[in-house]
């Protein structure tokens, strides 16, 4: 008797992200530290931003002290690799981890995303995920990179499809943060996706699909058929 069973894969087990720079021509990943709290702090506190930490795990922190202790504690985590996000001239403008790390499946999360308004819809936003996708399925040799988010975080859901991540169904009473109920919504980009998200955010990025303004000329979604919008 035989039975419907997956494919052989191969079963080596991908390696574990490292605190590494990764450089890009508008954005640099660095390995997050307590003295990029604070360029964070003040674009990311105040009561204009508070819809900035509706959906994060943690804050908004009522000083930069503290602010400083959490990026210190992110800084060392060992249950996630933490990059900050920095601009050409070295300031720092968010950041992001690698987590939920399960080596022997090859499977990988990107989360804890904190862009600040200067890094939110800018190039550098969308070249810091391309830093990171590559990273992870070139250098690592994972076969799924996940991406999770609150199901009311309408903008996190549009980033998602946008950069070319799968809507894979939600996840009801998934977690409790900051006492509230989260339903969650689950994307992924699979290794055998890359190549044509690649090649999309490639083109997307290089110089000529920018106007001496910045302004882009062709949009990310519309170079990537398979982003869903």
């Amino acid at each position: 008797m035989t039975f419907p069973i997956g494919p052989i894969v191969d079963a080596t087990a991908a390696r574990r992200p490292e605190r590494v720079t990764l450089q890009g021509r508008f954005a640099t990943l660095v390995p997050l530290a307590p003295e990029h709290a604070e360029d964070i702090y003040a674009p990311a506190h105040g009561p204009e931003r508070e819809a900035l930490w509706a959906y994060m795990g943690d804050g908004p922190f009522g000083c930069l002290d503290d602010f400083r202790a959490s990026i210190a504690a992110k800084a060392t985590a060992t249950d996630a690799v933490f990059y900050a996000v920095t601009a050409p001239g070295g300031t720092t403008l968010g950041y992001l981890s690698l987590m939920r790390i399960d080596q022997p499946n090859r499977v990988i999360e990107i989360g804890n995303i904190l862009y600040t308004p200067p890094l939110q819809r800018t190039p550098a936003a969308t070249e810091a995920i391309y830093l990171a996708a590559k990273y992870v399925f070139e250098d690592l040799g994972y076969r799924r990179f996940e991406w999770k988010c609150n199901n009311l975080n309408a903008p996190s859901k549009r980033a998602a499809v946008r950069f070319g991540f799968a809507f894979e169904g939600l996840f009801r009473q998934h977690m409790i943060i900051k006492g509230r109920n989260r339903d969650t919504a689950w994307y992924a980009m699979l290794d055998g996706d890359w190549p044509a998200r690649k090649a999309a955010f490639e083109r997307w990025l290089a110089p000529g699909n920018f106007d001496a303004a910045g302004k882009q000329k062709v949009s990310l979604s519309s170079l990537d058929d398979t982003a869903g919008g």
